[in-house]
């Protein structure tokens, strides 16, 4: 028997190809593409302006697949988190972030995360296997239609999307891109590209493909100021160093749609928060640095502790005045506010449920020594994530 097409494995282009192979014209992927991504419709005898002919073929071949979900929490402050199953024994976590003046949906890429960032919860579970396409689109079809059904909203209820949930996007490139179109495409979500976000560790071929492919704004997770100090805490940078990904984030603002790349700093005690670290830095992203200028915002993300990684979040005072030092040099720079921090929804502490099948945890305590913080403060390792 047959498996059925799961319909939110393609974008507009595949449906249409879809389409096509059942005898279909294009305009009717573009009805069921609506329907879909529009609004939230899975059953297909309920599509009402499709031929009938259509909604039986696509009975008998095809689904609009969402992912079970195994939990969900409410914060204080509104942030929601999600737990999917991907199957296998495998989880997924994506966190809803409502604003004033925007509602962000952070998404997830893969089963864990296979980079191993020292200060990554996510990375320390290990690595199980890449999403498909329809799997990271589940996460924003699940989320948006559900809460505007929860909310009685009927518009648009997430306005932002940020790859930043579990995973290394670019090296689940194959499934992302069509995911990404999807997003953008104005049949679907209609998301501007500026709204939408992905955040790379530094694949540098890959974010010249996705410079070619379909430009979004990009973030990048930086984190040091020297390849020393960043190849302890991202391994990834060991085969592309700074001067390498600093060129590609040059390269990639030829045609992304914002005009500065966003690079992620999370503050770490006594590693990467000096301010003499804060100058290196200025100096890096300057014009003297490797590459020249590199027109940028920078953000400054408080850590969020796990016992594993055996690091402390930077004091606020630190956190400050690295700010500082910053600004006055003439980088734009924020501290990220902390948000789901009682329900773990916080930057670095997604972890959901991951079968680590690659290893990762025996590599990383075998390849490396825990990066330990410079002037610990007694008991703190492993205290709650709002932990100030």
């Amino acid at each position: 028997m047959m498996t059925a097409a799961n319909l939110l494995d393609f974008d507009h282009d595949a449906l249409a190809a879809f389409c096509e192979q059942l005898g279909e014209k294009r305009f009717r992927a573009t009805q069921l593409f609506r329907w879909i991504h529009q609004r939230g419709e899975a059953d297909f005898s309920r599509m009402s302006d499709l031929a009938r002919s259509l909604r039986e073929k696509l009975a008998t071949c095809a689904v609009v697949k969402a992912l079970p979900v195994l939990s969900e929490h409410v914060s204080t402050d509104g942030t929601v988190k999600w737990l999917f199953d991907v199957g296998a024994g495998d989880a997924v976590e994506t966190v809803f972030i409502p604003e004033d003046d925007r509602g962000t949906l952070c998404i997830s890429s893969q089963a864990g995360c296979a980079v191993g960032c020292r200060f990554c919860s996510t990375g320390h579970q290990g690595f199980s296997r890449n999403l498909t396409t329809g799997e990271i689109l589940a996460q924003l079809w699940y989320a948006e239609h559900g809460l505007r059904a929860r909310l009685g909203s009927p518009g648009r209820v997430i306005s932002n999307v940020v790859m930043m949930g579990m995973g290394e996007p670019l090296q689940n490139y194959a499934a992302l891109l069509p995911a990404l179109r999807a997003m953008l495409d104005d049949h679907g979500y209609g998301l501007s590209r500026r709204r939408v976000t992905v955040s790379t560790s530094g694949v540098v071929p890959m974010m010249d493909r996705l410079r070619e492919d379909c430009p979004v704004a990009l973030a990048v997770s930086l984190h040091a100021p020297d390849d020393a100090l960043r190849d302890s805490l991202v391994p990834l940078n060991r085969k592309y160093p700074l001067t390498e990904l600093l060129q590609a984030c040059l390269r990639y603002l030829e045609t992304a749609p914002r005009d500065f790349v966003t690079f992620e700093y999370c503050m770490l005690d006594g590693v990467n928060d000096s301010p003499q670290q804060a100058h290196e830095l200025l100096r890096l992203l300057g014009d003297q640095g490797p590459v020249g200028a590199v027109p940028c915002k920078i953000n400054l993300i408080p850590f969020n502790p796990f016992p594993a990684s055996g690091l402390l979040r930077s004091p606020k005072t630190r956190v400050q005045a690295f700010a500082q030092v910053l600004i006055e040099g003439g980088l734009v720079t924020t501290v990220r506010k902390t948000r789901g921090d009682d329900i773990d929804a916080a930057c670095g502490q997604l972890a959901g449920e991951v079968q680590d099948r690659t290893q990762v945890q025996r590599r990383l305590s075998r390849g490396s020594i825990p990066i330990r913080p410079l002037s610990p403060v007694a008991g703190a390792v492993g205290a709650p994530p709002g932990h100030p």
